[in-house]
C-alpha cells in the first residue's frame, strides 16, 4: 500500500466525525428564525411572570414634549447588547388616567419591548381624537424621544382600553405599516374594519355593559376580513374595566402577541395555537386564524 493510499484511509474517520458534527449542530435559521427574537426561550413561567428577563428603567415625557399628543410614560429595557426593540403606544379609555395602563409598562417591556403610555388630551376624547394621539407618540418614540435608538422604527404597535380600544382600531387602519394591534374591550360607534391590514387581537369581556360585545368587539373581529391574522378572545367572567389593574392572562395573551407579530418571534405561536379550549374557566370563546 502505497503512503498516498494510507493517508487516505487515515483520514476517512476524522472526516466522517466532521460531517456527523455538521449534521447534528443547528443552523443559523434554527438558532433564531427570526433576527429580532429577543430573551429566553419562552416557558409559561415565563409569560405569566410578573417581570420578564429584562431590567427596566422609565423617562417620563412631560406635556408639551412633541405636538399631537398630551404626556406620558416610557419604560424600556436597560439592556443595549441585543440591539433595538419594537415598541407599542398604550392609550386608555373614556375618563381614564394614564394610570389605569400603568401596568402594562414594565410588565411587557421587562419582556423586551419600549412602551409608551399615554395620558389623552382630556378623558373625554374619543376614539378617533386617540388614534391620532397614538400615532404621534410612536413617531415622537422613534423620531425625538431620549430612548429612540433603542427603538426599531419599522417594528411598532398600538393597544388601547374602551374608547382607546376603539383608536387602536382607527390607528391600525390609519397605518398599516404597524406590525400589531391589540383593542382592549373596545368601543367605537364605527363598525366596519375591512380598511384594517394589521395583525389584530381583539380582547374583550363576557360581563361587559358598556361596550356589550354584540355590539362592538365579536363584529369588529368578523369585519376585520383584511387583516393578515387576527384573534378574539372573550374572557370569562370580566367586566368592563378588567383591563385597568394587573391580570395575568390578560398580559400573557398581548405579551405572546407582540411577541409574534412585532417580532416575528414564532417561539410565541405556541402560546396562541392551537387556540385553547374554550368555554374554560379563562375563556368562553376564543378565535383565531392560527397560521403556524
Amino acid at each position: 500500500m502505497t503512503p498516498r493510499v494510507k493517508r487516505a484511509l487515515h483520514l476517512i474517520p476524522a472526516a466522517a466525525a466532521l460531517v456527523a458534527a455538521m449534521a447534528a449542530a443547528p443552523t443559523t435559521a434554527q438558532a433564531a428564525a427570526s433576527p429580532y427574537e429577543r430573551g429566553p426561550d419562552p416557558t409559561e413561567q415565563t409569560i405569566t411572570a410578573e417581570r420578564g428577563p429584562f431590567q427596566v428603567a422609565t423617562a417620563t415625557v412631560p406635556a408639551n414634549s412633541a405636538s399631537g399628543f398630551n404626556r406620558g410614560t416610557i419604560y424600556y429595557p436597560t439592556d443595549t447588547s441585543q440591539g433595538t426593540f419594537g415598541a407599542v403606544a398604550i392609550i386608555p379609555g373614556f375618563i381614564e388616567p394614564e394610570s389605569t395602563m400603568s401596568w402594562y409598562g414594565p410588565r411587557l417591556a421587562s419582556q423586551g419591548f419600549v412602551v409608551f403610555t399615554l395620558e389623552p388630551f382630556s378623558v373625554l376624547n374619543f376614539p378617533d381624537d386617540r388614534a391620532n394621539q397614538l400615532l404621534a407618540a410612536l413617531d415622537y418614540l422613534t423620531g425625538s424621544s431620549s430612548v429612540r435608538s433603542r427603538v426599531d422604527a419599522s417594528r411598532l404597535a398600538v393597544m388601547g382600553h374602551s374608547m382607546g380600544g376603539g383608536g387602536t382600531l382607527r390607528a391600525a387602519e390609519m397605518r398599516p405599516s404597524l406590525q400589531a394591534a391589540i383593542p382592549l374591550a373596545p368601543w367605537h360607534l364605527h363598525g366596519d374594519w375591512r380598511n384594517v391590514r394589521v395583525p389584530t387581537m381583539i380582547q374583550a369581556a363576557d360581563n361587559d355593559f358598556i361596550a356589550g360585545v354584540g355590539n362592538h368587539a365579536q363584529p369588529f373581529y368578523q369585519n376585520l376580513t383584511n387583516a393578515p391574522e387576527k384573534a378574539y378572545l372573550l374572557f370569562e367572567n370580566y367586566g368592563h374595566m378588567s383591563w385597568i389593574s394587573a391580570n395575568t392572562p390578560i398580559a400573557k395573551y398581548s405579551i405572546a402577541w407582540l411577541k409574534r407579530y412585532v417580532d416575528d418571534d414564532t417561539r410565541y405561536s405556541k402560546f396562541l395555537c392551537p387556540a385553547p379550549g374554550a368555554p374554560s374557566s379563562t375563556f368562553q370563546e376564543y378565535r383565531h386564524t392560527c397560521p403556524d
